[in-house]
């Protein structure tokens, strides 16, 4: 089987390929009467259409979103959301010259394995462009959230790319939208501008990690064991293209910690439970805390180079790929709407399931 739907009550349906007429989302699940217009979904698309500076392909997509069914007078009715993204600017004569051979670190050679047929115009299913649908369904999450959970906000960002990371010590939220690469640090995002200019003059391409922080969750979300929130967020961004390793609050440096240094401390306040300290990335047994959701994710290299590689053709014989198009240099900075949006989808997809169960409100209550 083919896996092209992700959720449980929040359930998005992507289909498309890169250089097809057209790409999109059915989104099934949301809930009726939320304010929706395609205003609200283009917001959001802007920010991971390509084209938008020289460190992104140019392939000059507008990204407009249609709505062309579960929507109705501004609102939402409950039914099925079909969202329709088309293709304009394709240049599926670029990709002539691998038709017959198999593009190192792509999907090119386990599709053919898999299916026994590709289709190499851009990558195909496989191209990152089939996460333009993903974005345009986030934002319908988002919609939907901002009247069930006015006070979560998710924000993402890159904190390394290659081997330079960004100074904690100088993290700036303001600085995030006022450069090219969502960069906290306004001092590295200068230095990647120039570490990405020699990379793609050379015909290279470069890896990157992305954050994404989800604030003002609500408390409960999740399940103990199958359906923990952290491994539905460590799955969902798993699934982006490209993604290679995923890590939930201190991730991997907490097997650095001792168990003194790793538990996050806990006092009682006025509101609640306060937290002295945020290893856990907001998630408990797999439930939310309310404190902050962080997950963290690496993107490897873009896979499609100028730079010569070898390879195999269909029949077996070893051959020299050199990819020609439009291509990113570092396909993770076009990752953070992504990511931003796959954590939205989650959160709105664990929400439902929680009023499902437990109906509104917190069960567990503090007795003096």
């Amino acid at each position: 089987m083919s896996f092209n739907t992700f959720g449980r009550l929040f359930r998005v349906t992507t289909w498309g390929e890169s250089h097809g007429p057209a790409l999109g989302a059915t989104v099934d699940g949301c809930p009726p009467g939320i304010p929706l217009d395609t205003a609200a979904i283009q917001h959001w698309m802007d920010r991971r259409k390509p084209g938008q500076n020289r460190f992104t392909t140019q392939r000059r997509e507008p990204d407009t979103v249609e709505i062309l069914s579960g929507v109705h007078d501004g609102h939402t009715t409950g039914t099925p959301i079909q969202l329709m993204i088309r293709n304009v600017d394709q240049r599926s004569k670029d990709y002539s010259d691998i038709a017959e051979r198999f593009r190192p670190g792509h999907a090119d050679i386990t599709y053919w394995q898999k299916y026994g047929i590709r289709d190499p115009r851009g990558g195909g299913r496989s191209s990152a462009r089939e996460t333009a649908a993903r974005v345009a369904a986030g934002a319908v999450a988002r919609a939907a959230l901002a009247g069930l959970a006015p006070d979560l906000s998710i924000t993402g960002y890159l904190v390394q790319m290659g081997p330079r990371a960004i100074d904690r010590a100088r993290f700036d939220r303001d600085a995030i939208g006022a450069n090219p690469f969502w960069c906290p640090d306004a001092a590295t995002a200068d230095l990647w501008a120039d570490d990405l200019d020699r990379l793609r003059k050379a015909g290279n391409s470069v890896g990157a990690v992305i954050e994404v922080v989800a604030t003002g969750v609500p408390v409960g979300l999740g399940a103990p064991i199958y359906a923990k929130l952290d491994s539905e967020v460590a799955g969902a961004m798993m699934t982006i293209n490209a993604v290679k390793g995923v890590e939930i609050g201190d991730g991997f440096a907490a097997a650095a910690l001792t168990g003194v240094e790793n538990a996050d401390e806990i006092s009682m306040g006025p509101g609640g439970p306060i937290y002295a300290s945020n290893h856990a990335g907001g998630v408990l047994g797999g439930i939310s805390t309310g404190q902050d959701v962080i997950v963290r994710f690496a993107v490897k290299p873009t896979s499609s180079i100028t730079t010569p590689r070898q390879s195999i053709t269909r029949s077996g014989e070893p051959v020299e790929v050199v990819t020609k198009g439009r291509h990113d240099p570092c396909v993770g900075i076009r990752a953070v709407p992504v990511g931003e949006a796959m954590m939205a989808c989650v959160l709105l997809d664990q929400l439902l399931l929680h009023r499902g169960q437990m109906g509104e409100g917190q069960r567990g209550t503090f007795t003096a």
